[in-house]
C-alpha cells in the first residue's frame, strides 16, 4: 500500500470512529464493523395482544377457543365420576363445546388430590382422580376446559381459620345455610385462591371462572354486629359500603394481574341485579368496576331467582322475557366501558319449586332454547348452563336462531 493511500484510508477511519461506527484497517481494505446489519429507528406501539410465547406459560395442551362458548357445568364427582362419559358425550353430539368443572367447590373443597406437602393437601377430595388425564380427554374431543374456583364462600377454610373468617360470639359466624365465609378483606385469602388459580392454569385449563366473588348476602344489616379485620383498607376515606367495593374489585384486578404469565382469560361469577344498580352495598360487587379488570363477566341471570323485576310479576315462568329484559340493560352497562370483557351469562336448566304452593315450571326444551334465543336475539352469542345435579335437558337446540 502506498503511503497517501494509508493516510487518506486513516483519515476515514478516524471519521467514522468519531461518527460510532467501529473499524478495523486490515491489509489494504478499511473494514467497517457494523454493530447492526440495518441501524434504523423506529417507534412503533406494542401489540399487546400478541404475547410474547418466551414468558408464557406453556401446559403443553392445544385447545382452540370455540366460535362461541355454550358450556355446562360439571361437578368434581361429576368430572371424576362415571357420569363424565355421559356428558362428554353430550357436548361431543350438539352445539355446546365447553365445560366448567369445580376446582374448588362451595363448600371450600379442592376437587383433585394435590401433590404432598400442598397447603391445599388438607382441604382436597380426591374426585378427579387424574386431572390431566382428564383435560387430555377434552383436548381430544375439541372441549373448552374452564376451572371453577369459589373463592370466599368457604366453610372448611373458615373453620380452619377463623381469623380469615367473620366470626360472632367469638364463633364462626354462618348465615341461615349454614355456609360460612372468608374475609375478603384479608389478602391471605386472596393469595391462598390465586395460587389454586395458578394451579389449576398450570394444569392445562384455558379459564379461570371464580365464583362467590364477594362478601354474604346481606351483609351490609349485619356487619356490625361481626368481628372482623378490614386490613388495609381499615384507615381508608371512605364508608364501609365503599371498602367493601374497593377490597373485591381489588381482588379481582389482584388475579387478573396475577394469572397473566399463564395465558389464561379470567372472569367472575356475578348477580345479574348488580347490572341493574350502581353497586350492592352490602356483597361488595360493582357490575362495571369487575367488569372492567376482567375477560369474561357471567352473570346469573336465571329466571328463578329474580323478583318482580323489569315489570315481571313471576320471572320463573317467563324465561324468555325476563333474560330479554335484562340484556338490554347489561348490553347499556357495557356499552360504557372502554374495554368491556366478553359477556357470558349462567342460564337456568332446573326447575325452582320453593317459589311455588304447587307444581312449579318446568325447564325443558322450549324453557332453555328461550333463554337462549333472548340472548342472541340481543347480540350475546355465549352462555353457560347450571344444573347442580349435572341433568341437562335432552334434543335442546343451543343455536336456535342460526
Amino acid at each position: 500500500m502506498k503511503k497517501g493511500q494509508l493516510k487518506d484510508i486513516t483519515i476515514l477511519g478516524i471519521l467514522l470512529l468519531g461518527l460510532g461506527m467501529p473499524c478495523v484497517i486490515s491489509g489494504e481494505e478499511l473494514q467497517i464493523a457494523q454493530l447492526h446489519a440495518k441501524n434504523t429507528t423506529s417507534l412503533k406501539l406494542l401489540d399487546e395482544s400478541k404475547h410474547f410465547k418466551r414468558f408464557i406459560y406453556d401446559s403443553g395442551f392445544n385447545f382452540t377457543y370455540p366460535d362461541a362458548v355454550r358450556g355446562i357445568y360439571v361437578t368434581g364427582p361429576s368430572a371424576g365420576g362415571s357420569q363424565f362419559e355421559s356428558l362428554v358425550n353430550l357436548v361431543e353430539s350438539t352445539d355446546l363445546n365447553t365445560m366448567v368443572i369445580d376446582i374448588k367447590e362451595d363448600h371450600g373443597n379442592v376437587t383433585f388430590r394435590p401433590e404432598k406437602g400442598s397447603p391445599y393437601e388438607d382441604v382436597a377430595q380426591n374426585y378427579i382422580d387424574e386431572p390431566r388425564k382428564m383435560l387430555e380427554k377434552l383436548e381430544k374431543k375439541g372441549i373448552y376446559p374452564i376451572a371453577r374456583i369459589v373463592v370466599f364462600k368457604d366453610s372448611v377454610l373458615a373453620e380452619k381459620r377463623p381469623d380469615l373468617s367473620f366470626k360472632k360470639d367469638g364463633k364462626v359466624w354462618t348465615n341461615g345455610k349454614g355456609e360460612a365465609f372468608v374475609n375478603p378483606f384479608k389478602k391471605e385469602v386472596w393469595k391462598y385462591n390465586v395460587n389454586l388459580a395458578k394451579q389449576a392454569a398450570a394444569l392445562g385449563f384455558q379459564e379461570i371462572q371464580f365464583d362467590y366473588v364477594r362478601f354474604p348476602e346481606g351483609f351490609e344489616h349485619y356487619d356490625k354486629e361481626l368481628e372482623y379485620s378490614q386490613g388495609d383498607y381499615q384507615d381508608t376515606d371512605v364508608e364501609n359500603i365503599q371498602r367493601r367495593v374497593q377490597a373485591v374489585t381489588d381482588f379481582v384486578k389482584y388475579a387478573k394481574k396475577e394469572l397473566a404469565y399463564y395465558d389464561v382469560k379470567v372472569g367472575v361469577d356475578i348477580f345479574g341485579y348488580s347490572a341493574t344498580i350502581p353497586e350492592a352495598p352490602g356483597i361488595g360487587q360493582n357490575f362495571s368496576k369487575i367488569a372492567s379488570n376482567v375477560d369474561v363477566i357471567s352473570s346469573m341471570i336465571y329466571p328463578s331467582h329474580w323478583t318482580a323485576y323489569f315489570g315481571i310479576d313471576f320471572p320463573d315462568k317467563h324465561p324468555y322475557k325476563l333474560v330479554t329484559e335484562y340484556t338490554k340493560v347489561e348490553n347499556d352497562v357495557l356499552g360504557k366501558l372502554d374495554d368491556p370483557p366478553i359477556s357470558r351469562p349462567w342460564i337456568q336448566d332446573f326447575e325452582a319449586p320453593w317459589l311455588y304452593d304447587g307444581a312449579p315450571t318446568q325447564y325443558g326444551k322450549a324453557e332453555v332454547e328461550a333463554q337462549i334465543k333472548a340472548l342472541q336475539e340481543n347480540g350475546i352469542n355465549e352462555f353457560l348452563i347450571w344444573n347442580a345435579a349435572n341433568v341437562y335437558t335432552k334434543n335442546v337446540d343451543y343455536t336456535p336462531i342460526d
